[in-house]
């Protein structure tokens, strides 16, 4: 279930949220804001706005970036995380130091804009297989250094997430096969060298489709198959392991990709090709 739906997402650890903002302010803020400098440091109000339809996305980071540079601010959202929204919503009111709130501007929204964006196309991606068993995952093809929070992100839009990183599941490839010698070769050393991990096999044949359910495995994802060899792999799996489908994959072809009876599709361009929502934070009271 989506966030959107009323699932309730987990967020980071407040730490982990903490050092992506302390990354994101030393690299804007460097020695200090020239320009905030000049402006008087009085009580300031402002408001967050979205000028297009979108999931929203971000809020810790956001209000991490605002407390970071002042403790005292006070932020009230008027909508939840995972919500969905019309263009020209209000997401939130923000009361604090002049200063504090336009030295945090960009950075709190390009956290907001770029989450939103992944949660926004992950949504658009589960709405096209709804109604079918089929689960839209992540990859690892991500922004350097923003892998747990845009994975967060695909979460509150929805989706699962694949693998984390090369520590927490052995997927066996086409270079590991082929350095291994064999499928059945490539399997039997990751059970006996890892056995406790999922372990998830990249095939692009049928006939490696065999090996891989012969040897056994978690998980089998069939790379760039077309649609009668991707049909009949299901029939040859038959349900025993779940299949996955990866690469070739757009929105308009999703839903008959889900038909076919496949257990997961992923998606590297969910978390690669990120479309910044257009948000923006202005000073005063927010309009009637």
């Amino acid at each position: 279930m989506s966030a959107a739906a009323g699932a309730i997402i987990a967020a980071p650890a407040a730490e982990l949220v903490a050092s992506d903002v302390e990354r994101a302010l030393a690299e804007d803020l460097g020695a200090g804001d020239v320009t905030a400098a000049l402006l008087p440091d009085a009580p300031e109000s402002a408001y967050l706005l979205c000028k297009e339809g979108a999931v929203v996305c971000g809020r810790p980071w956001f209000d991490a970036c605002h407390r970071a540079l002042d403790p005292d601010v006070r932020i009230e959202w008027r909508v939840s995380e995972g919500e969905r929204v019309p263009a020209g919503t209000v997401l939130a009111t923000l009361q604090g130091r002049t200063r504090a709130l336009v030295s945090a501007e960009r950075t709190s929204l390009n956290f907001m804009q770029t989450l939103s964006g992944t949660a926004t196309a992950t949504a658009a991606h589960v709405d096209a297989v709804r109604g079918t068993p089929a689960r839209i995952l992540d990859t690892r093809k991500t922004l350097p250094g923003l892998r747990i929070a845009q994975k967060y992100a695909v979460r509150v839009g929805g989706g699962d997430n694949h693998r984390l990183g090369l520590y927490d599941a052995v997927m066996l490839k086409e270079n590991h096969v082929r350095a291994a010698g064999s499928i059945g070769a490539a399997i039997a050393a990751a059970r006996a060298s890892q056995p406790g991990l999922p372990l998830i096999v990249e095939v692009e044949t049928l006939d490696e489709l065999r090996a891989a359910l012969e040897a056994g495995c978690d998980r089998i994802l069939v790379d760039d198959f077309d649609a009668a060899d991707r049909r009949e792999a299901v029939r040859i799996a038959g349900g025993r392991i779940p299949l996955e489908v990866s690469g070739g994959v757009d929105l308009p072809s999703l839903r008959a990709i889900a038909e076919d009876g496949v257990d997961c599709i992923s998606i590297g361009g969910l978390t690669k090709h990120v479309r910044a929502i257009d948000l923006s934070l202005k000073l005063g009271p927010p309009p009637a």
